[in-house]
């Protein structure tokens, strides 16, 4: 537009936008935009960050109904089977049979659906308040601009929807080292990827999940080399099998256990046998705590808050992405796209101005004139 072309009512643009314009449009936009900020050498994508953060669905939470939906397949599930008949053959177990007919069949669970907007998710977060809501999973450098997104129902969990943002970013920045996520992505399969595509997954801290009173996971101490885990009261639990779902099992002897003083802070099962789980992919997660301890990782996930935070922060509070009027999956994410390409367009704008006083406060330096030396 030029200087005296008129400029359309922000609810005309809002509304093409919304109903007329395809959702490829607002895919396009980011990528140009993005692009852009490549070409200027803005971006610094050795350092990613990944997180997500919920939007509210514009839907009443009362105006709901339950439904059987289909559970979403995993993409490891096919990967993670082979790696868990491969352990059973090598520990003398016969591999897992085959699921019959019935069980073959997509796996079913109930959820709750809302009747305003049937495309949003539940979206429950410790105590606060139950309501249905989206969730834009996020990619963002050092620098702070936003790589790529993804956008689920809020009853998505941010380890299902890793795969598709890592890729995504990873595919266009193959200069990508290091990867920072908060404790939702810490699982077997997340850490299992970043190392083996050559990078370092940065993770924090998770508290073990255990009773109070009990003895912590971390208290019963894998032996690699012997393929078996020692007790608190030093004895040793003995492979026993691997399951379907990966978790190679180590079970003690109940003859032993009923006369340990530590019973009743290991278990009580009526057997008296205590049962512990090691995931077939745990050693990747053991290497991720490992980076966590050196100073690069500890640095590098300090700026968490600096990077995808900031972002957060900024695009629910300077761009009004608290909760969304938008109704349906395609609108939400054409909404969020447009969005985040505004808040890198701006951040680029920021930086050529400040690019811009710099050179012309260089230039003005170097054409002042310069005083005399002292004599000597």
């Amino acid at each position: 537009m030029g200087l005296d072309t008129p400029v359309p009512h922000f609810a005309t643009v809002s509304y093409a936008f919304a109903t007329r314009f395809p959702s490829e449009l607002s895919e396009g936009i980011f990528a140009w935009v993005l692009e852009t900020a490549v070409k200027r050498k803005y971006i610094k994508p050795q350092n990613i960050f990944i997180d997500g953060t919920h939007i509210k669905a514009s839907a009443n939470k009362n105006k709901k109904i339950k439904e059987l939906a289909e559970q979403t397949a995993r993409v490891y599930e096919e990967q993670l089977r082979e790696e868990i008949n491969a352990d059973r053959e090598r520990h003398g177990k016969k591999p897992l049979k085959d699921k019959d007919d019935d069980d073959t069949a997509p796996k079913t669970k109930e959820v709750t659906v809302s009747t305003t907007d049937p495309e949003c998710g539940v979206f429950r977060k410790g105590e606060h308040e139950v309501q249905f809501a989206y969730e834009a999973h996020t990619a963002c450098d050092e620098n702070g601009y936003i790589l790529g997104y993804e956008v689920t129902p809020g009853n998505v969990h941010d380890s299902i929807a890793f795969d598709t943002v890592y890729d995504k970013v990873t595919g266009q920045f193959e200069e990508v080292e290091s990867v920072v996520m908060d404790s939702a992505y810490r699982t077997p399969w997340i850490c299992k990827k970043v190392f083996e595509s050559g990078r370092q997954a940065v993770l924090p801290y998770k508290r073990p999940m255990t009773k109070e009173g009990f003895f912590k996971k971390y208290d019963y101490v894998y032996d690699g080399h012997y393929d078996c885990i020692l007790c608190p009261n030093n004895h040793v639990l003995k492979y026993a099998t691997t399951n379907r779902y990966g978790y190679r099992e180590y079970k003690s002897d109940p003859k032993i256990c009923i006369s340990c003083p530590y019973r009743s802070q290991c278990t009580h099962s009526k057997n008296c046998q205590k049962v512990v789980t090691r995931h077939v992919w745990e050693e990747w997660v053991e290497l991720a705590d490992d980076v966590r301890y050196t100073p690069q990782g500890y640095a590098i996930y300090q700026r968490r808050k600096e990077t995808i935070e900031r972002v957060f922060a900024d695009a629910k509070e300077k761009h009004a992405m608290r909760y969304t009027h938008m109704r349906g999956l395609t609108r939400v994410k054409a909404w969020v796209g447009l969005k985040y390409a505004a808040m890198n367009l701006k951040k680029m704008a920021i930086w050529v101005d400040k690019r811009t006083f710099s050179m012309r406060f260089l230039l003005l330096f170097c054409f002042l004139p310069k005083k005399n030396p002292l004599p000597t």
